[in-house]
């Protein structure tokens, strides 16, 4: 199968030939319908987050089941599924204590050979999926299965992006209806996020990024005030919320990944807000705050994948697209091919996109366009 290996931090991804293993008793092999290229692996390909290398990146994926292990009940040969990074055990601590996106259990890790392979040689897998390649093959506990008329372009999605800036809003902070919310950055997560604010009934929403035509997106997924960052310090972008809401927010949203940006998240919260960080901040990098804000109650916390709960969470995101409550066509900039990924991470780099969709030329995918 062709997949884009990365083999070297700094440089373009390859595109190869990748053998892929049969499915063993766990797993289920995947033919690759559609992948967006995220952000989060540009962190790998760049160096701000460390991978075993080669490895072949990409996680946001959707597909046709092919092939299933001999203990797989969960799905069968012609389902549709959405992959997650969100592999789970199902009997760990935090599993069992409901936060299944915290699980860190080996169980679903290969513990003997590997499902990627070149000429003999192991090939990592990124997140445990690999989904730049036209096959994935991964543990049964990382699909969810879907309704055969949701068109998987779209449906990829929903397998990072959508899940974690909806999530973030839903799953982690607990928007309240009519409470007020900034989200700084509006690519797809942070569309997501305001899209995931409008839904729960949040009166106040403020999209905040330096790129015009994304916040006029913004507008369209539910956010009722935008701020153009482009030209503006830190301080001025804090004191334009605060202006907006008489004194900030009681839920912020950074979506971009920057310790600049995570310190706004949280200099923009009135006395008991939460301030909830979806982007990646390079590994190493320390994010400063004032400690005397801390005895106002104002908080600062991660979220991870949307605090998802992916088997529960995902069907249901799959229906709000299906009865337009979630705006997925709006978030895919251009659909491309396999061979165009370096382009598109480019694109990406250059904030001209909010989404590009890798999309395989298999039947299925074209019978749901």
């Amino acid at each position: 199968m062709k997949a884009a290996v990365l083999r070297e931090v700094g440089q373009p991804l390859t595109i190869e030939d990748v053998e892929v293993d049969t499915p063993g008793p766990d797993e289920v092999l995947i033919r690759t319908a559609a992948v967006g290229v995220c952000h989060s692996d540009l962190h790998f390909m760049e160096g701000h987050y460390h991978a075993d290398l080669p490895v072949v990146p990409g996680h946001e994926a959707a597909g046709v089941v092919e092939q299933v292990g001999e203990r797989v009940t969960y799905v069968a040969p012609g389902d549709h599924v959405i992959t997650c990074m969100s592999v789970f055990c199902g009997h760990c601590k935090v599993c069992t204590t409901g936060r299944p996106y915290l699980c860190e259990s080996a169980e679903t890790r290969r513990t003997e050979g590997s499902r990627l392979l070149q000429g003999g040689e192991p090939i990592d897998q990124l997140y445990e999926l690999s989904s730049y390649a036209e096959m994935m093959l991964v543990h049964e506990r990382a699909v969810v299965k879907i309704r055969k008329d949701m068109p998987l372009d779209r449906a990829a999605l929903i397998g990072c992006a959508v899940m974690t800036g909806f999530g973030a809003v839903v799953n982690t902070a607990k928007v309240e209806v009519g409470a007020s919310v900034a989200v700084i950055g509006c690519g797809g997560i942070g569309l997501s996020a305001i899209n995931g604010a409008a839904l729960t009934g949040a009166g106040q929403i403020i999209a905040i990024d330096v790129v015009a035509e994304k916040l006029e997106a913004a507008k369209h997924f539910g956010a009722t005030h935008v701020i153009d960052s482009s030209t503006m310090t830190s301080a001025e972008v804090v004191a334009a919320v605060k202006d907006l809401t008489s004194g900030g927010v009681e839920y912020s949203f950074e979506a971009v990944g920057l310790k600049a940006t995570t310190e706004q998240c949280f200099d923009m919260l009135r006395p008991g807000g939460d301030a909830t960080v979806i982007g990646m901040v390079p590994e190493g990098q320390r994010v400063e705050i004032d400690a005397s804000e801390l005895l106002m109650e104002k908080t600062l916390q991660g979220s991870n994948m949307g605090s998802n709960r992916f088997r529960v969470d995902m069907p249901r995101l799959v229906e709000f697209y299906l009865d337009g409550k979630l705006h997925l066509d709006e978030l895919i900039s251009k659909r491309i091919d396999l061979s165009d990924i370096n382009k598109a991470f480019d694109e990406m780099k250059s904030g001209s996109v909010t989404r590009s969709v890798i999309t395989f030329e298999i039947p299925l995918l074209q019978a749901n366009r």
